[in-house]
């Protein structure tokens, strides 16, 4: 799995799969968009507006938990 973040435009894009098929890209809301094949799979998910979406009220960091190994990850995020 990647995470791309674009500060520029402020959209983030959880990347599951690589696309190797042809996608439709399902529109859930105004700030949620979601790639899916034919078959199911789900390949990405798109954020919109993604700084209100990943960062917590009181943190400016996307903070990545792999609770298999105990560890955190901060990742600051651009206004």
């Amino acid at each position: 799995m990647k995470l791309v973040y674009d500060p520029r435009y402020n959209i983030a894009y959880f990347c599951l799969h690589e696309k190797v098929a042809e996608v439709n890209t399902l529109h859930l809301s105004d700030e949620i968009n979601v790639d899916i094949a034919p078959d199911g799979t789900v390949y990405g998910i798109e954020l919109l507006n993604a700084n209100d979406q990943l960062q917590s009220e009181d943190q400016e960091n996307l903070v990545i938990v792999n609770e298999a190994l105990g560890r955190r990850l901060e990742v600051p995020l651009g206004k």
